[in-house]
């Protein structure tokens, strides 16, 4: 019996090898962070582009979700996508960051794209972008203005904002929205109300109850619209904003068709980014050591228009603040301490205290 085991075992090894050997690979692979590619948020967005661009032009390609949120399982996760034949690899998030740092220099025969994020071994200060990677960052604080403006332009006056962690892409969004707000505000000589107690950080980009019921309450209280840059917590706003009749934004793609409840999106274009690098690196002229940053000038960043449920907000109105954020005629804070001289240029101040948008 312990005979037929082993020859039986030793049979599976073989087949397994043999299987192995003669696997499909895939040139493109991605990385998922602490969602999946139907997040509807920037996992989605990042591998909708992809799979646009691989199809179109015949090449593999394939996601990879790792076990858990760690560095560890990152790395793993790469050199998993790396065995399978990966030559580029496009990883969404800042929580790449320590991982990419590493795998950069472990393989540098592969491409990387990290979006939103620059490489460092964990101190956030010994920033470091390879000959095979290219960081891709995007001016958010610009974004979440247009989403401030809008929504103030079309008639909403008591406002909130969800952001999911305190990251610098996530502050960033908050500070353009106050920025937004206050300006569309001051254009149209209107008080708005955005108080300390409406400017909120999550603790986690993942939907739950605990997001719901506090944006339900935020809700009966009188607030009219919360943005919700919060990654997957954003469907925990949406349902919200369904139980009490309210509206929400949504962020990093448009999620306008999740619920009649989102006003508009405050979008990165993260499909068109990563089709560009992509481009680049089958072209042979890869941007390593590139820290690029997209931004209204360079069409990187914008509100969905088409999908969005403005009551009055034009075309025309939102081409026209849109041109001035590209041309500099506006320049958008995105520190505490940059809103807080733009406010005073506009003979304006803010409710919402520094150690609340930076804690």
């Amino acid at each position: 019996m312990k005979k037929l085991f082993f020859i039986f075992a030793a049979f599976t090894a073989v087949f397994t090898l043999a299987a192995c050997g003669g696997a499909e690979t895939f040139e493109i692979a991605m990385i998922t962070d602490a969602g999946d590619i139907d997040d509807e948020s920037f996992n989605q967005g990042t591998w909708e582009g992809i799979v646009e661009y691989a199809e179109a032009n015949d090449i593999t390609h394939k996601y990879y979700r790792p076990a858990e949120v760690s560095d560890a399982a990152y790395i793993e996760t790469i050199n998993l996508a790396i065995e399978g034949g990966a030559e580029v690899i496009v990883t969404p998030g800042f929580l790449f960051e320590p991982a990419i740092y590493e795998s950069q220099s472990a393989h540098p025969d592969v491409n990387f794209v990290l979006i939103d994020g620059v490489p460092h071994p964990g101190d956030f200060e010994t920033f470091e972008v390879a000959e095979n990677t290219v960081s891709i960052l995007f001016d958010e604080h610009e974004s979440g203005f247009l989403a401030g403006y809008a929504a103030v332009q079309d008639g909403y006056r008591d406002l909130g904002f969800m952001g999911g962690i305190a990251v610098p892409a996530v502050v960033r969004f908050g500070v353009g929205y106050i920025a937004g707000a206050h300006y569309a505000a001051d254009e149209l000589g209107v008080d708005v109300s955005f108080p300390d107690n409406r400017f909120a950080y999550l603790g986690n980009f993942e939907a739950s109850d605990e997001h719901k019921t506090r944006a339900q309450a935020w809700y009966q209280e009188g607030t009219e619209i919360i943005f919700a840059a919060a990654g997957g917590a954003g469907s925990s706003v949406i349902s919200a904003a369904e139980d009490t009749s309210n509206m929400m934004i949504g962020v990093d793609v448009d999620q306008g068709a999740l619920s009649d409840t989102v006003l508009t999106s405050a979008m990165k274009d993260l499909g068109a980014v990563v089709q560009q690098a992509l481009t680049a690196h089958y072209a042979g002229n890869f941007p390593g050591t590139e820290t690029q940053v997209k931004d209204a000038a360079s069409n990187g960043v914008a509100l969905p228009m088409e999908s969005s449920r403005f009551d009055s907000f034009s075309q025309a109105d939102y081409d026209a603040i849109f041109d001035m954020i590209g041309d500099g005629s506006v320049v958008v804070p995105a520190t505490y301490s940059e809103l807080t001289s733009f406010l005073d240029d506009l003979g304006l101040s803010t409710d919402i205290q520094e150690s609340t948008v930076t804690p």
